[in-house]
């Protein structure tokens, strides 16, 4: 059976070439001017062996269950949708096999959902898909949620700093535990998989993800990668793998999703196969390495062709070449980008080698047109079952055959994990390290704490701004300061650090103020977004309006001392802000712990330094607005501050005051 599997294989890739070659005369994309690629080179892509062996006996299991499963079954297994747009009946009546809350969705699309909620709405699930009175194979449900820097759809959980000030920690160890701790806080909730950690190379500052990605450096984001995927789902081969306190990781984008041209999301990636290895594949190298499970295909495309419809790639250079045994599941509705597919029929995508296809919206015609396809012979039955067969093999490995109900769980229903102070702690600590510290003239900081201190702008005590997108909502918005409980804002740091030792916190949100002060914190930054909606054109900070600076200005002017502290997804273009500052903070979006950032700008109670900067730029950091694509190791490198920079109270800051401004 492994010998007739194997040839399958090898014959589905042959065919998933030549449907692709037949297929590139037929084309939604409005410009087809991509520039060529080299002849593919499998070579160039090594030879991994997963640290998971086959299980002749689980393998065999598997066989005997596929061979028992309708053709309806196989595509149910392989078809995922939205909470929100299926019913518990409609999970048994076609034998679904997974679903997923999208960023804003919740159990019932109640926002306020608790922690019992979700595990109840798991466990109706759950038990749904395991209803099998009708006939057909009763095979678990798995849950997917975007889990990007903590459970971050759930009220009341910790939110850990963006993969930007994750990056700028330089700690892998850091990763892990994070990494751990949200494994956790997923699992009390009775879900069993995170849709993490993305692995995106970002080489163009202007995509609306930037902040989803490590770092612009390859080796960063190779040595988190393990770390974060063995942190999700335990240590591969030992006790702890997959156990009821960890989940299922997602490895994504594959692959290349954090260089598009003029870094538009979804947009074409145009480097060659050699710079596509060197730059974007090296963490998927290590998660495959650390056991991941599951791969997320990208919506970018590779020179011109969408990687969802990619087969060379998904199944000749992932699956058999990398020796990668999970399976591939698609983006939200991705199949529809590819060309010729909408988002409700695409044999492309799973000839090319997706498994399990997220199809929010419009999954029973999705179903249906597969079906006719296997049936016309579009797409081969081995293929489904090759897909199913990966399916069967991830939910057997995670124990969900033997696991009990989402409410018996070890951890489900413990409500004291979510958002607990040892979580907390961690999420703290790591703002604490996450901060890079540009600028610091005279040695303003560190700061005494008995100041009469002035802290500016409505971000010191905004959680929206602080968390940025994909907390609770998709982008981050439509939420206020109560959608946050037990988190601490960066205005609430500062006021228990300075009153503690009776100094006096004024908060002004425009900067209008009255009296003296020793000195002012101004906490400003970018506005939540995610995704498309974050692209830019242009990396100047508020380039149009300047609201920011005309604030900053104001208060240079009255001859108050100013320490900005700077919350961006991103490296921005602030020369301007820079001039106007006695001190500057990059802050990226800290999450829920923001009282991690008075930790460091204050000496502690002794009168010391408490807390140092730790934090490095993980990022090369542009000077002028046309830098927008500014990388370690480029030919023609000049950032404004390098790949590694940051200032200690050790250093001595040589930064100009008069920073060219465009």
């Amino acid at each position: 059976m492994d010998y007739q599997r194997k040839s399958n294989s090898v014959f589905v890739t042959s065919l998933v070439t030549l449907s692709i070659m037949n297929l590139s005369s037929c084309s939604n994309v409005q410009n087809h001017n991509y520039p060529k690629r080299a002849v593919a080179n499998q070579t160039i892509w090594p030879k991994i062996t997963g640290p998971i062996a086959l299980d002749p006996k689980m393998e065999s299991e598997i066989v005997s269950i596929v061979s028992q499963m309708t053709l309806e079954e196989k595509i149910g297994q392989m078809t995922q949708p939205e909470i929100k747009n299926v019913t518990p009946a409609e999970i048994t009546t076609y034998r679904l096999g997974s679903v997923l809350n999208g960023g804003g969705s919740w159990p019932q699309m109640n926002k306020k959902a608790t922690v019992s909620d979700w595990v109840n709405y798991a466990t109706l699930l759950h038990n749904a898909s395991m209803d099998n009175s009708a006939g057909g194979q009763a095979i678990p449900l798995i849950w997917g949620i975007d889990a990007v820097h903590g459970n971050n759809n759930v009220i009341g959980a910790t939110l850990f700093p963006h993969n930007i000030g994750l990056g700028a920690t330089h700690n892998p160890q850091l990763i892990r535990k994070i990494a751990k701790y949200t494994a956790e806080e997923v699992a009390v909730t009775g879900l069993d998989w995170a849709f993490a950690p993305t692995l995106a190379v970002v080489r163009d500052d202007r995509w609306g993800r930037t902040y989803e990605g490590y770092s612009e450096d390859p080796e960063l984001v190779k040595a988190y990668a393990s770390e974060m995927i063995e942190g999700l789902q335990g240590t591969p081969n030992t006790k702890d793998f997959l156990t009821s306190s960890h989940v299922i990781a997602t490895a994504k984008h594959f692959i290349g999703d954090g260089g598009t041209f003029q870094g538009i999301n979804e947009g074409d990636n145009r480097a060659s196969e050699q710079e596509l290895f060197d730059l974007h594949a090296q963490g998927y190298i290590q998660a495959i390495k650390a056991g991941t499970q599951t791969i997320m295909a990208s919506y970018n495309s590779w020179h011109g062709d969408k990687m969802h419809g990619q087969g060379y790639l998904l199944t000749d250079v992932l699956k058999n070449q990398m020796g990668f045994d999970g399976f591939i599941i698609s983006d939200w509705n991705g199949i529809g980008q590819v060309r010729g597919c909408t988002n409700d029929h695409c044999p492309q995508a799973i000839n090319a080698g997706v498994d399990m296809v997220m199809v929010p919206d419009d999954w029973k015609k999705f179903i249906k047109n597969t079906i006719d396809d296997v049936k016309s012979g579009v797409i081969l039955e081995s293929r489904i079952n090759d897909a199913v067969t990966r399916i069967l093999r991830v939910k057997m490995r995670a124990g969900l055959f033997v696991k009990i109900t989402p409410d018996q769980r070890k951890l489900a229903n413990k409500k004291e994990l979510l958002g607990s102070s040892e979580h907390r702690m961690i999420a703290r600590q790591a703002v604490r390290e996450s901060l890079v510290l540009l600028k610091n003239k005279k040695n303003i900081l560190p700061l005494d704490r008995n100041l009469n201190v002035l802290v500016v702008g409505d971000t010191a005590n905004n959680f929206p701004k602080q968390t940025g997108g994909w907390s609770i909502t998709w982008q981050g918005d439509n939420t206020d300061n109560s959608d946050f409980p037990g988190a601490t804002s960066i205005l609430k740091g500062i006021q228990d650090v300075v009153t503690s030792a009776e100094g006096k916190v004024t908060h002004s949100l425009d900067g209008n103020f009255q009296g003296k002060y020793d000195v002012a914190i101004f906490v400003y930054g970018e506005n939540p977004y995610a995704e498309t909606k974050g692209d830019l054109k242009n990396l100047e900070y508020q380039f149009e309006s300047k609201t920011d600076l005309k604030i900053l200005k104001d208060l240079k002017a009255k001859g108050i001392p100013v320490v900005s502290v700077f919350l961006s997804g991103r490296p921005l273009v602030v020369n301007k802000e820079l001039n106007a500052s006695n001190a500057f903070v990059a802050a990226w979006l800290p999450g829920s712990e923001g009282a991690g950032i008075a930790d460091v700008l204050f000496k502690n109670k002794s009168g010391k330094i408490g807390y140092d900067f730790l934090g490095k730029l993980s990022y090369s950091w542009p000077k002028s607005k046309d830098q927008t694509s500014l990388n370690r190791f480029d030919k023609n490198y000049n950032p404004l501050f390098p790949y590694g920079f940051g200032l200690t109270y050790k250093d001595q800051d040589t930064l100009d005051d008069h920073l060219a401004e465009e």
